[in-house]
């Protein structure tokens, strides 16, 4: 859903617009409200989440937050999962982490909701990979697919028993069947 806005507005301009839940994002000088999530998603971010932390977070190589602005490259954007490696949070000068995320993501993990358009969460991704995430996934729970975006834009597209790529340094292995498997509770 785009929210009409009666003439074009600043990137600075729309960081002091009071938040929306769900979130907006601001790419491409367009105004963006994401869905709701709803219960795969939700599923799939929750889980998603847990297992990242519970091997990256412990050997403080990355951790995963859900739904986190992050301003960057002149937008600014809510993934479903933003990773960042563990040297990259931003943190204040007591060290505590900051409140404000201004760098791109190390890691970038999209769920398609129903009522998404796939060209716009790719659009997202892909302004990801040109400011510098090292890895996107765009998962589909429809079709049980992930889009992979790479640096450079290189895009790959994971079925089946596929093994997911993973951000370099996490000792983590995942093939589609499986983190799609989550969503059955039988």
């Amino acid at each position: 859903m785009t929210i009409a806005n009666a003439r074009q507005i600043k990137l600075d301009e729309f960081l002091k617009l009071p938040e929306t839940k769900p979130a907006s994002e601001f790419i491409n000088g367009e105004i963006t409200q994401k869905p709701m999530p709803q219960g795969e998603h939700s599923l799939l971010q929750a889980n998603l989440i847990e297992v990242i932390n519970a091997k990256a977070r412990t050997q403080k190589i990355a951790y995963a937050f859900p739904e986190l602005r992050c301003t960057f490259g002149g937008d600014t954007i809510v993934p479903d999962i933003a990773v960042f490696r563990w040297e990259r949070i931003p943190k204040t000068a007591s060290g505590k982490i900051s409140n404000r995320f201004e760098i791109h993501p190390d890691w970038v993990i999209e769920i398609l909701s129903p009522e998404q358009q796939q060209k716009k969460v790719l659009t997202k991704l892909l302004h990801c990979s040109r400011n510098g995430t090292e890895l996107g996934w765009l998962m589909n729970p429809d079709e049980e697919s992930v889009l992979a975006v790479f640096p450079e834009q290189k895009v790959e597209l994971y079925e089946s028993d596929d093994k997911l790529p993973i951000l370099t340094g996490i000792d983590l292995e995942l093939t589609v069947t499986e983190v799609f498997s989550w969503l059955s509770f039988g």
